[in-house]
């Protein structure tokens, strides 16, 4: 598939679901295989898993992930990997999506050959022995080939014979070993060559006089070779605080030490397996045989080297390579067996074990790359902070309530070890039984800048052409930190396992760098250096404002931090901005929300109407999240064009509404939340009419109004998201009716003081 087809922006920053349904929407997976991954049926049950292994007592499960960007032979592929360590995925993904914008990876390989080794011992007469084989080569090599004839006819077989003497030392006598050089197709083959071995052995005997020994396939597969290049000109590698020349000429110095030290070569090519093996396991090959294989090619000098090469061209570009023997399988029972590799290898969609083992190469060239480039420049653990940090939190054992705190603290503390998290965990356990809380939240930090998540009770998508909106703060907020660092502007979500450094230069910037990156160039920022650390409560993508609340909560940090004396209404402009980059057309409700943290009534225009709304009484509310992110600049966009088409007939939807979101004012106003709940039914059908609600929101919708809701309907942009439920009392009632349903709740009360502490 071309590589656009196969782009997939900001991959790492949807939800799980999300990803899988990404990944559907491009034809990559079949139906069902979507719903296999939708619904956790891919996974190994515990009957196959009896008759895979003995002794069998349970399954353990491993992260199935998927890298991205990678090009080879001008073919993008979607890699699946199976592998718990944090940052190989991430730094395959980067080094992929960074070679492919020079052109991708280059691969060659030889046929797939397998060799089976027969040890012949206790021979009257060596060389007499070696000349009868060579004689009766073609007799032996017909006879093997007797015995798997569908090999034969798929163009695989045995191939040649090659012939070794050596001494053995626990008899000071020689000993003939027969290699045997089998091409196995698209097959793993080694039962069939261990077959092949068994079956010529009497043969051999007879003609040899000597006795067979062991008869057994070998792992060095060094007639199965697999090459991959690439080449990365050296502008493409300036950032993080270097130069091309600097970064490159960093990693050809840290791959000239794996040249020429073992002990450097062997953590070197741990870097190159890295990527190598997650691929095996996911596609069900022998990665223990592909390690020994790569390993022992790595010695076959005398001397244990890098399995890779950096060096400079005469244009000065960076070029690597890789050459290592590979052989795999896409066919056969082993590969069957478990319902999740043959979903891999249909993702993958390799037409060949040859265009597997060369995927493979370029794989472990890229995770090599990625590593390497880490180390010359700003190291493997800085570079990685906030996912070894989420290792760090999970060794430690922090409950699931606590998880995200725990790792926000650890990350401030700058001290990620296990000894560290369990310590926070501990303070966590002390802050609840002062409090009685079940949810210590962090103590106030002056430092820290504050934004409020919304929820939008009537009006959206019509206040973006001018008409009335409701819009109330919701107790979850988002928190940044600004400080001090060496170089350059590093932004950190850790929670969100997000680490990057804004491009100095706007028009070098990534989109996601974009709305952050207009904050600082209006406030002449940009040229200090900074780490801003984003401490987020308001989930990504449900609705509920959250990058307006990551923008008021960066630009009240840099206010704090540089002493700026910005008032509110400053905070909410450059906040304004930033949306505008961020979602093309807001209205202006998120922002202003996030600002000020208050109920609101909300009109757009060149002076916007902002009017305080009067809770008298709370409302009791629950906010059901489908754990599906919607894209706002994307629901935005559609309505647009659908305005843009037939503006008449939407001008009238958005007045109606208008209407609504006024009565919703006064139905607040006179404390009638019966009434209240009926506009928002109604409302939401409307938005439905818009085409911004999913399958996802309308279930929601439906469970809280069967279990007691007076009203419910989609909040914010739709798409996917939230929707936002009001009650006569109790909210427990739908709150666990959404959770029973699969999805999130979270009961609050409207118009309560949001904790903005």
């Amino acid at each position: 598939m071309s590589s656009d087809g196969l782009r997939i922006p900001d991959f790492y920053k949807l939800s799980v679901r999300e990803r899988v349904r990404a990944v559907h929407e491009r034809g990559v997976l079949t139906p069902d295989d979507f719903r296999s991954l939708s619904t956790g049926r891919h996974t190994l049950d515990l009957s196959s898993a009896d008759r895979m292994v003995e002794n069998v007592v349970g399954v353990m499960g491993l992260p199935l992930a998927l890298g991205m960007n990678l090009v080879v032979n001008d073919k993008q592929y979607i890699v699946p990997m199976v592998v718990e360590e944090p940052s190989v995925v991430a730094g395959l993904s980067s080094a992929c999506k960074l070679v492919k914008n020079s052109g991708g990876f280059r691969a060659t390989s030889t046929d797939p050959i397998l060799i089976g080794q027969i040890q012949i011992v206790d021979l009257p007469e060596i060389e007499a022995a070696k000349r009868a084989i060579s004689e009766r080569k073609y007799e032996i090599i017909n006879l093997a080939n007797s015995f798997h004839p569908n090999m034969v006819a798929r163009g695989g077989g045995a191939r040649d014979l090659e012939l070794f003497v050596h001494r053995l030392p626990s008899r000071g006598k020689p000993m003939l070993v027969i290699h045997l050089l089998v091409d196995t197709r698209d097959a793993m083959g080694a039962n069939l060559v261990n077959g092949m071995c068994e079956g010529v052995s009497p043969l051999i005997e007879s003609i040899t006089g000597g006795e067979v020994f062991l008869r057994i396939i070998s792992n060095l597969t060094d007639r199965a070779l697999v090459r991959a290049s690439c080449t990365i000109p050296v502008n493409a590698l300036a950032g993080r605080g270097y130069t091309g020349e600097q970064a490159r000429d960093g990693i050809v110095v840290a791959a000239d030490f794996a040249a020429v030290d073992p002990y450097r070569a062997a953590t070197h090519n741990k870097g190159v397996m890295n990527g190598i093996d997650p691929l095996a396991i996911a596609t069900g090959n022998d990665w223990r045989a592909i390690e020994a294989g790569a390993h022992a090619y790595a010695c076959r000098s005398g001397r244990y080297t890098s399995l890779t090469d950096w060096r400079t061209d005469d244009e000065g570009n960076l070029c690597g390579s890789i050459e290592i023997p590979i052989k795999v399988g896409i066919v056969g029972a082993p590969l069957e067996s478990n319902p999740t590799v043959a979903l891999n290898l249909r993702l993958l969609s390799v037409e060949s074990a040859t265009e597997l083992a060369e995927v493979m190469a370029a794989v472990g060239l890229a995770q090599n790359f990625a590593a390497i480039r880490a180390l010359a420049t700003e190291g493997i653990q800085k570079g990685h902070m906030t996912l070894h940090a989420r290792s760090v939190v999970t060794a430690a054992g922090a409950a699931e309530d606590d998880f995200e705190e725990v790792l926000d603290r650890v990350v401030r503390s700058g001290v990620i070890k296990v000894w560290k998290a369990r310590e926070i965990i501990n303070e966590l356990k002390r802050e609840r039984r002062r409090t009685n809380g079940p949810h210590p939240k962090r103590s106030t930090d002056s430092e820290l800048g504050v934004g409020f998540g919304k929820v939008v009770i009537l009006g959206e998508h019509a206040v973006v052409y001018g008409r009335h909106a409701i819009g109330a703060p919701i107790p979850l907020t988002i928190k940044a930190l600004i400080e001090d660092c060496d170089e350059g502007i590093h932004l950190m979500i850790p929670r969100w396992s997000v680490e990057y450094q804004l491009a100095a230069n706007p028009k070098d910037r990534r989109s996601f760098e974009r709305p952050a990156g207009v904050v600082l160039d209006k406030l002449g920022l940009t040229g200090r250096s900074m780490r801003i650390e984003v401490f987020p409560d308001v989930p990504r993508g449900m609705g509920l404002g959250g990058s307006a609340a990551m923008a008021v909560a960066i630009v009240r940090a840099l206010d704090k931090h540089f002493e700026l004396g910005l008032s509110d209404e400053d905070v909410n402009a450059l906040a304004f901005e930033s949306e505008k980059i961020a979602h093309g057309s807001p209205s202006g409700l998120d922002n202003t929300i996030a600002s000020y943290g208050k109920p609101v009534v909300y009109r757009p225009g060149e002076t916007p109407l902002v009017e305080p709304l009067n809770i008298t009484e709370p409302i009791r509310a629950v906010i059901g999240m489908t754990g599906c992110e919607g894209l706002t600049a994307k629901t935005v966009r559609r309505v647009r064009e659908a305005w843009l088409k037939d503006r008449k007939l939407y001008e009238r939807i958005f007045d109606q509404i208008d209407a609504l979101t006024l009565r919703g004012v006064q139905a607040i106003q006179d404390n009638d939340v019966e009434l209240l709940g009926e506009l928002m039914n109604v409302c939401h059908g409307m938005l439905n009419a818009l085409q911004v609600s999913t399958p996802e929101l309308e279930q929601l919708v439906e469970t809280a109004r069967h279990n007691g809701a007076l009203g419910a309907k989609l909040t914010g942009g739709g798409g996917g998201g939230s929707i936002i439920a009001i009650c006569d009392g109790d909210t427990e009632p739908v709150a666990n009716a959404i959770r029973a349903a699969g999805f999130q709740a979270m009961p609050f009360n409207l118009g309560a003081e949001p904790n903005g502490s």
